[in-house]
């Protein structure tokens, strides 16, 4: 199963946090499972960081890479059909990093790793 994981599920991965549900632990360590990170999730993690909103172990240039490769994780980058895709959702929420992330997972027919009711509201393929 090919899986996007959302921003949240990705510092919780990477955290080994007790957030995460057990079903979704289990999707993620299975190596027949491929796992994508959004770029605009990358760059979300890079502007909470230099707001100082999220403490990461090391510097954002370090830090994601080095996750990245860990887990294997390959990268979705952003798209110009993902960015025309996003002209046709809801304006359930006005967070761009979530609408993209929507937008990305309709495109590219990836189911999204969220926790987030926000993204749900939008009719996405979500596993959580």
């Amino acid at each position: 199963m090919n899986l996007l994981l959302d921003t949240r599920a990705f510092l919780w991965w990477n955290e080994a946090s007790p957030w995460l549900s057990r079903g979704v632990v289990d999707l993620l360590s299975d190596p027949r499972n491929r796992l994508f990170l959004s770029v605009v999730s990358a760059w979300e993690i890079v502007l909470k960081a230099h707001t100082r909103k999220l403490k990461l172990p090391s510097t954002a240039a370090v830090y994601i890479p080095a996750r990245l490769a860990h887990y294997g994780i390959e990268v979705v980058p952003l798209a110009l059909a993902h960015v025309l895709a996003a002209e046709n959702l809801p304006a359930h929420h006005r967070d761009p990093f979530d609408r993209m992330l929507v937008a990305q997972s309709q495109v590219e027919r990836l189911p999204i790793v969220t926790h987030d009711p926000q993204i749900r509201k939008y009719g996405a393929d979500t596993v959580w």
